[in-house]
């Protein structure tokens, strides 16, 4: 007669078994000799302090990497505000950027991170990071406190759910963008100074491919690069300053950001120089009509001398 395999816990069972009648469930779990059974067994203690709650359908989900897992188990064990950008994870882990970049991207694309992108008041723009131990909750627990620019995604994504039971009234289209900020002008413009800086804004895209800009923006944007010309600034040293330290995230308006950039980051003009004195004007050799020798002058008549002489008493 079979006996029961002592190793087995007797909360090993079936989540089937678990719902039905003790009998029926005893012949289920019943193990035959000489069968061994292989794979886990827990050997759990309760936890009281330092523990962070973690769903199965994160732990055990059917599409996410182990990478991505593991990356979400501890972006949801950090307290609020904790760095979790690439360096800083990298930094502790040793997977790398590359992988752990990868692994972001996953949690994003299901859900189980949000970002955020908002200017600070020095214009710069960063990435606010919201962890989802639940995605696709209604609730967001973290609203931005300032209103970014409306895009087009923004004017249609979906409502949240009416709380009345009335359905809920279809938000306006939003026809406009937030216009972009102002660039300054140039003391004169001109055709060749104009066409001068709109090549230089339509070929930023060469050094950063999110620099791509449409027709509308660069015409707002030629005046400001005009006024930076003027300023005696050389081409190449706009070029850098409109393309160095952009931030790494993606640019949700690169136009603004340029516009910011060459009002923030104007020189000054540059010294007042005064005219450069008109050379002397060189005359003509003529001939004296009195002495025969050779002076200069705008036109025939007498020498310095003979003029003196005939003056004399």
């Amino acid at each position: 007669m079979g006996t029961q395999n002592p190793s087995v816990p007797p909360h090993a069972q079936s989540a089937v078994a678990a719902n039905e009648p003790p009998a029926r469930a005893n012949s289920r779990t019943h193990i035959r000799p000489g069968r061994h059974t292989y794979g886990v067994t827990h050997d759990n203690t309760r936890h009281t302090t330092r523990f962070t709650v973690i769903g199965n359908h994160l732990a055990q989900h059917p599409e996410l990497s182990l990478v991505a897992i593991a990356l979400a188990v501890h972006i949801q064990s950090l307290p609020t505000h904790a760095p979790v950008d690439i360096k800083t994870l990298a930094d502790r882990f040793p997977e790398g950027r590359t992988r752990i970049a990868a692994g972001l991207r996953e949690l994003e694309s299901h859900g189980y991170l949000r970002r955020v992108r908002e200017h600070t008041p020095t214009g710069r723009i960063v990435t606010r990071t919201i962890s989802c131990n639940q995605p696709g909750a209604a609730v967001h627990r973290h609203a931005p406190t300032s209103a970014p620019a409306v895009t087009d995604e923004d004017a249609t994504s979906e409502q949240p759910p009416s709380t009345t039971g009335k359905p809920r009234e279809p938000r306006p289209r939003k026809k406009h963008r937030h216009p972009l900020p102002p660039v300054p002008q140039p003391a004169f413009s001109s055709p060749a100074l104009l066409q001068q800086a709109t090549g230089l804004l339509a070929t930023l895209h060469r050094e950063d491919p999110r620099l791509l800009l449409s027709a509308c923006d660069t015409a707002h944007l030629a005046p400001g690069v005009a006024a930076w010309l003027l300023h005696d600034v050389p081409p190449g040293a706009v070029r850098r300053a409109l393309t160095t330290d952009l931030p790494p995230e993606a640019l949700r308006r690169p136009a603004a950001l340029l516009a910011h950039r060459l009002t923030a980051q104007l020189p000054p003009p540059p010294p007042f120089r005064a005219p450069a004195a008109a050379p002397p004007v060189r005359h003509r050799m003529q001939n004296c009509d009195g002495c025969d020798r050779g002076f200069r002058a705008p036109g025939p008549g007498r020498c310095a001398d003979c003029r003196t002489a005939a003056f004399r008493p």
